[in-house]
């Protein structure tokens, strides 16, 4: 029996996303054996700073990739926000998945919404770009760092440790808390690639190519190409506050993006439309602009 060994990180909601990728191969090849490995990575391990503190690239890949490369796993999927931009030369990424909600969710046990905070609460998030925009909406709330799985962040909201916390909608939903999203931030600009799933293979593995092609969705894997194109000229990671979110549909290319001061103080966003036609250099140049107007200031006083 043919067998595929997928790696995965060990969280709720990344073994959910394995799974899901897993059960999808066993229904197209029903005779295909697949089996989980389960890789702690250095993202897992280091729960007591703010991610931005850790830096570095592949935070919660690297050590998924070590095992790629040894041919320990055939495929690793991933959170496609989790995966640097640039992908060592032995890999690629041969599928993304179909988006789930690409927005971040409010979530609180007291309010309803993020307008309806009162003055000085406290929001929990491990993000930049969420605390960045977050602050630039209402900056009287106080921000504090929030790390842990998804089921570790909800214990820590019903502890009264925070009034509210943001968390991606998509990992809410998939791991059936979509009943504890009080709103979706869809004024937020999300991180590239929020809310789909990555399928990383080693370059020269067309077998295992073939078998997951048919996972790709088109309209998702353009859209965050020109989300990633956008991150790349920035030079984004999760030690800056930026937000790329784009649409494709059979004709065009849309849009929203933002980079930030970490209070949320300074700021340059907008928006943009052109032709599908465009897609190859329409990040790259959506990122050039607003680099021009401002962006790259804000980031030089970052970085």
């Amino acid at each position: 029996m043919e067998k595929l060994k997928i790696g995965t990180r060990a969280s709720r909601l990344a073994l959910w996303q394995a799974e899901f990728v897993a059960n999808e191969l066993k229904k197209k090849f029903p005779v295909l054996d697949v089996e989980l490995i389960k890789i702690q990575t250095t993202g897992d391990k280091i729960l007591d700073s703010p991610l931005a503190k850790i830096g570095g690239k592949g935070l919660f890949t690297k050590e998924i990739e070590n095992q790629l490369a040894e041919k320990k796993i055939d495929l690793a999927v991933h959170s496609l926000k989790d995966v640097p931009n640039e992908l060592e030369k032995n890999f690629k990424i041969a599928a993304i998945t179909k988006r789930e909600n690409p927005f971040d969710a409010f979530v609180s046990e007291k309010f309803s919404s993020l307008k309806n905070l009162p003055k000085n609460s406290v929001v929990g998030t491990s993000s930049l770009r969420r605390a960045a925009q977050i602050l630039k909406i209402r900056p009287d709330l106080q921000i504090k760092n929030l790390r842990g799985n998804v089921e570790t962040r909800l214990k820590k909201l019903s502890a009264g440790e925070f009034d509210a916390i943001i968390l991606a909608a998509a990992g809410l939903k998939r791991l059936g808390y979509a009943e504890k999203i009080r709103e979706i931030l869809s004024e937020i600009i999300p991180s590239a690639g929020q809310g789909a799933l990555a399928i990383e293979i080693r370059e020269d593995d067309f077998l295992t190519a073939e078998k997951i092609k048919f996972l790709n969705d088109e309209k998702t894997f353009s859209a965050v190409k020109v989300e990633r194109d956008f991150l790349k000229k920035v030079g984004g990671s999760c030690q800056i506050p930026v937000g790329i979110f784009a649409e494709v549909d059979e004709e065009k290319i849309s849009a929203r993006a933002i980079i930030s001061s970490i209070d949320g103080k300074n700021f340059v966003e907008d928006k943009k439309n052109d032709s599908l036609k465009s897609l190859d250099d329409f990040g790259e140049s959506f990122a050039e602009n607003l680099l021009e107007r401002g962006g790259r200031k804000i980031l030089s006083e970052i970085l």
